[in-house]
């Protein structure tokens, strides 16, 4: 009885296309954000923000940009990784090599370089579709990973090979403790929620979503693939490179191509897949669920084991993980293609009913 629409009249264009038509999602979605900002620092411990918090919303950053290709456009990527590497390798050169500067810009500068070689990798786009574009966005994969293991200036001369940053300061505020780093990340990830959801609101979004549906059909009605298509890859892209800059500044703090890896690639689409394509908190719920997943899995396994008498190695836990995500994405994609999202939507409908189902 609660989740009511009666009496909520749209007396103007602007009430009826504001972002959340129900009052009471737009008070839920407020107090989960004003909850996360002000309860959450005073009720998880560190392993909560280091192990699940932290990496929960840097990837839920990253699957925001995946989706807005993926899900949105319609654009298959497999480089999503290679992206995340060139946001954090450029933010990190940017950030040792001039003096003096502030890691927000830092990271945004790692971002729009991040673009532009999106917006590079992007153009076989325009000739090709399905697999062999995802063959070719794995082709940057490849050649980052090559680029920033070989060439040692992207590494500042490293000759380990890795890099690390310390000492990240944003208007005197010191990003050093757990809960700084949180606080950090989840105030980012507000920002670039609200940016991805107003842009898919826009005209540009409703191109890209033209173009994902018929590109033939969006050409004839006057949208332009070429722009649609490289603007999806710029704009995906800057997030992830963002995303890849707070992984490593915040997360790691030390790291090697290593961390971005083709895994990482596959990761972010496997979010995409299972939260929801074409949602931007479809995007939210692929990266919890993909963050949680191995956690409760490396507790439960063992648990379980032990409570039949049964010996379960670390490596049975690791090939159990691949197996549940690989049935899992089976699964998602025959039964329920639009994710976890779509599932909390059809929940959502029915309370909207409920008791009175007919």
């Amino acid at each position: 009885m609660l989740y009511r629409e009666n009496g909520q009249f749209k007396t103007s264009y602007a009430a009826d296309q504001q972002v959340f038509t129900i009052a009471q999602d737009k008070w839920f979605v407020l107090g989960v954000i004003a909850f996360a900002f002000i309860g959450v620092p005073m009720l998880v411990d560190e392993y909560m923000f280091r192990a699940i918090l932290i990496p929960f919303l840097i990837l839920s950053l990253a699957a925001l940009g995946v989706n807005l290709l993926v899900g949105y456009c319609g654009q298959i990527t497999l480089g999503a990784g290679a992206f995340m590497a060139i946001g954090a390798y450029a933010a990190y050169n940017f950030f040792v090599r001039i003096e003096g500067m502030p890691v927000v810009l830092a990271m945004l500068l790692g971002g729009g370089v991040s673009a532009a070689m999106g917006v590079l990798f992007g153009i076989p786009s325009l000739r090709v579709r399905g697999l062999y574009l995802a063959v070719a966005t794995l082709a940057a994969q490849f050649f980052c990973d090559w680029a920033f293991l070989r060439i040692s200036w992207f590494t500042n001369d490293s000759s380990s090979g890795s890099v690390s940053v310390s000492n990240l300061k944003m208007f005197g505020w010191t990003i050093d403790s757990p809960v700084d780093k949180y606080l950090f990340c989840l105030g980012v990830m507000v920002v670039f929620a609200v940016l991805a959801k107003n842009l898919t609101r826009a005209t540009v979004g409703r191109q890209w979503m033209a173009i994902r549906d018929m590109d033939v059909a969006a050409e004839v009605i006057g949208i332009r693939p070429m722009y649609s298509k490289l603007s999806a890859f710029a704009v995906s892209s800057f997030f992830v490179g963002v995303a890849g800059a707070m992984w490593g500044f915040i997360h790691l703090g030390s790291w090697e191509p290593a961390a971005f890896s083709v895994d990482r690639s596959f990761q972010l689409l496997f979010m995409v897949i299972i939260g929801g394509l074409g949602s931007i908190l479809g995007s939210f719920f692929g990266a919890a669920f993909i963050v949680v997943l191995p956690i409760f899995l490396n507790q439960f396994l063992p648990a379980l084991g032990d409570l039949v008498g049964i010996s379960i190695s670390t490596a049975a836990v690791s090939h159990a993980e691949l197996i549940i995500f690989g049935s899992l994405i089976v699964f998602f994609l025959i039964v329920e293609p639009h994710g976890l999202a779509r599932l909390w939507s059809i929940a959502k409908e029915k309370l909207r009913l409920w008791p009175f189902p007919h």
